[in-house]
């Protein structure tokens, strides 16, 4: 056993997140779970979420849509040490067989603001959770993947969290954290596996909700968003950080 084996399946938190990616694939850390993982409390969670106003326009969106805001940046850890370390920035690419819809070309995204990553509450974060996927396939080192993401919805222009529908990333583990809703409905998750068996569903409502999934062996996706009120602003911001085992 690893000492970053070790160190998450003591904590009763990783253990669960541990043993269900290991079995189903799919798992939801509620909020104050994560929070008692990674040391935080609610002022760090709404500090965190004011990087959100600093995201800036998706221009490669193939369905025309104008909804996503977005900055993208990666990272190498260390899991057994937490050595974290900011890779140069570089184009984002999918290919078109893992994303039909913006897949097969480089898509190149404003970077991570440096108040971003220099968070405490995002390198807990990413190093609680590269503790846990190494417990579940003994990964040592990964390529973290962060994509900040706003999606607006207005009276003209719902919101698509996840419009190429039911897919998979093509990383090891992807996760979903739910940062903040505001003024929206909808905005479902859903886990299967590939034969299309439903695992979970659920609406992350609270800043720290977690979904996390075993991106090799099921799919996920996220119903539009719509504002409550159509006369006021309406917003969904998530953080999905993919895991890439080097």
């Amino acid at each position: 056993m690893t000492t970053a084996t070790a160190t998450a399946t003591t904590h009763p938190v990783a253990l669960d997140a541990v043993q269900a990616l290991a079995g189903p694939g799919g798992h939801l850390m509620p909020s104050a779970a994560l929070s008692a993982l990674a040391g935080v409390d609610a002022a760090d969670w709404a500090r965190f979420a004011a990087h959100w106003g600093e995201l800036t326009l998706d221009t490669y969106m193939a369905d025309g849509g104008t909804y996503r805001y977005r900055r993208y940046g990666q990272f190498e850890l260390d899991a057994a040490t937490g050595g974290l370390t900011l890779l140069p920035h570089a184009p984002y690419r999918q290919e078109s067989e893992i994303n039909p819809l913006n897949g097969g070309i480089e898509r190149v995204f404003d970077p991570l603001t440096e108040s971003f990553i220099g968070d405490p509450l995002l390198r807990s974060v990413l190093v609680e959770l590269g503790r846990i996927f190494t417990a579940v396939d003994g990964t040592a080192t990964w390529n973290v993947k962060l994509h900040p993401y706003r999606i607006n919805a207005s009276a003209d222009q719902q919101g698509q969290p996840a419009p190429e529908g039911r897919h998979r990333d093509g990383v090891t583990f992807i996760t979903s954290l739910m940062i903040g809703r505001t003024n929206v409905t909808g905005g479902e998750s859903g886990v299967y596996t590939d034969e299309g068996e439903h695992l979970l569903t659920t609406t992350l409502s609270e800043p720290g909700d977690l979904l996390l999934g075993d991106d090799r062996r099921t799919l996920h996706s996220v119903t539009p968003v719509q504002p409550a009120n159509p006369a006021l602003a309406a917003h969904r911001d998530v953080l999905v950080i993919a895991y890439t085992a080097r």
